[in-house]
C-alpha cells in the first residue's frame, strides 16, 4: 500500500513539463526506477475533452519513444507551415485539374460496374493475355467460328476419370461427393 502511495505522490511531485501543443494539451515526463532500472513515463493531459486525434504527430512520435527529445515551438511552426504550404498547393492542383477537364469538356468516366458486389468474370479475364483465358480450347486453323470436327467431338466425348483428389468447378461440381482418400 506504501508503493502505491509513493508513486502516486511521485507522480505529482517529480513530473517535469517539456512542452504545449497549438491545441492546449501539455506533455509531462519523469523518471522512476522499475526493478531496479529507471525508466522515463512519457505522457499527455488534454486540454478539455480527452481527444487523442488532436495529438500532433511531433508529440505522438516523443509520447512512443521514437524521438529522444520533445519538439520544439521552433520546429512545430516550422512543421505547421510546412502542412499549410501542403494543402495550399493540393488545393492549387485540385483546381488545375478541374479546369483542365472543363476545357477538354471531358466528364470522368466511372470505373464501377452496375452489379453491386464487386467487378465481374468479365472484367477480371480481361486483365489477362487472350492466350490464357481458362478453359477455352484452341480450335484447329482449319475450322471456322462455330464449327466442330471430329477431332474436337471426341476430345468432348472422352469421359473424366476418377480421381482421389477434387479436381474442377462449375458444371462438374456436386456438393458432397468428394471424400478424402482413406
Amino acid at each position: 500500500m506504501s508503493r502505491l502511495l509513493a508513486r502516486i505522490a511521485g507522480f505529482f511531485s517529480s513530473r517535469t513539463q517539456v512542452g504545449v501543443d497549438k491545441a492546449g494539451n501539455r506533455y509531462f515526463t519523469r523518471t522512476e526506477e522499475l526493478d531496479g532500472r529507471m525508466k522515463e513515463k512519457r505522457w499527455v493531459v488534454f486540454k478539455g475533452e480527452q481527444d487523442p486525434t488532436s495529438v500532433p504527430v511531433e508529440w505522438i512520435c516523443w509520447l512512443n519513444g521514437q524521438r529522444k527529445i520533445a519538439p520544439t515551438p521552433e520546429e512545430i511552426a516550422e512543421l505547421e507551415a510546412r502542412r499549410e504550404c501542403v494543402k495550399l498547393n493540393v488545393a492549387l492542383l485540385k483546381k488545375e485539374e478541374k479546369e483542365k477537364r472543363a476545357k477538354e469538356g471531358s466528364i470522368p468516366k466511372r470505373t464501377s460496374s452496375s452489379i453491386v458486389g464487386g467487378p465481374d468474370l468479365k472484367s477480371f479475364l480481361r486483365q489477362f493475355p487472350s492466350g490464357s483465358e481458362g478453359d477455352k480450347r484452341q480450335e484447329p486453323t482449319g475450322a471456322k467460328d462455330g464449327e466442330r470436327t471430329k477431332e474436337t467431338e471426341t476430345e468432348e466425348a472422352k469421359p473424366v476419370p476418377e480421381y482421389s483428389e477434387p479436381t474442377g468447378s462449375g458444371k462438374s461440381f456436386r456438393p458432397g461427393t468428394w471424400q478424402p482418400p482413406t
